[in-house]
């Protein structure tokens, strides 16, 4: 654990989807345990945390938040509702959406780009990020592999990813091939503007992104689930924390 005083911590804003009205609340369980492991690991990693759900602060108070923070974690959720991204609204297991969360959490990653404050997305953030930067989305993952369909306890699959060997993330996590867990049944489709794909799954569904001009971090499996490997989200927090501030680009 890093022992620092907690006066002089980078201050992490972690963005939950929200709070209430969900319409299934093994699922809403679900996600406030990632997110605790999330809290856990930035406090451990030396973060002063600010946890917040989009859908009921906006994006005036997303982007309040984000002028206090040294960098930002965009979780995982629901489907971003097909709007945002042109996509049809009818496709195979839509599920819930949020449309105000997604509207506050694009807001916040347009503004967290252009600032360069640094940014990790996990599942759907990292579909949110793509969204925010003009790309859009696979809308169903006809082959399955990424989610475990209809077990609420644990919806989680574990498979192989592998990561551009010369890519950020790959110095970041020190590997190139990992074993993961993820529970998703949509996908980055087209690259949203700056964004590079630098990881893929065996059926070569994107798996992460990096960005050409600002420190940012984004996987589709869950790096916080009590069951993958420990050390991926310490060293994703770890990198974000380590970026030299808005402004600079992180050099690897």
């Amino acid at each position: 654990m890093i022992d620092m005083p907690r006066a002089s911590r980078p201050r992490l804003l972690v963005v939950d989807v929200s709070d209430e009205g969900r319409d299934d609340p093994a699922f809403h369980a679900e996600l406030l345990e990632l997110t605790a492991e999330v809290l856990r690991a930035a406090d451990e990693t030396g973060f002063e945390v600010r946890r917040v759900a989009a859908a009921s602060s906006g994006a005036d108070g997303l982007l309040t938040e984000l002028d206090s923070a040294d960098a930002v974690v965009v979780t995982g959720g629901e489907d971003v509702d097909p709007e945002f991204y042109d996509g049809p609204a009818d496709y195979p297991e839509r599920g819930q959406t949020f449309p105000d969360a997604d509207r506050a959490q694009i807001a916040l990653v347009q503004r967290a780009v252009e600032a360069r404050v640094p940014l990790v997305g996990i599942c759907r953030g990292m579909q949110v990020v793509n969204v925010a930067l003009g790309g859009d989305l696979v809308q169903h993952l006809h082959e399955g592999g990424h989610v475990r369909a209809g077990v609420p306890d644990d919806s989680m699959v574990d498979h192989e990813v592998r990561l551009d060997p010369a890519s950020d993330l790959a110095t970041v996590l020190g590997g190139s091939r990992f074993d993961v867990r993820s529970s998703h049944h949509q996908a980055v489709g087209r690259l949203g503007s700056g964004l590079r794909a630098v990881a893929w799954a065996d059926d070569d569904t994107v798996e992460a992104v990096e960005h050409d001009g600002s420190p940012l971090w984004c996987v589709q499996w869950h790096p916080e689930d009590a069951g993958a490997r420990g050390d991926v989200l310490t060293d994703l927090l770890r990198a974000a924390r380590d970026a030299e501030g808005p402004g600079v680009v992180l050099p690897m």
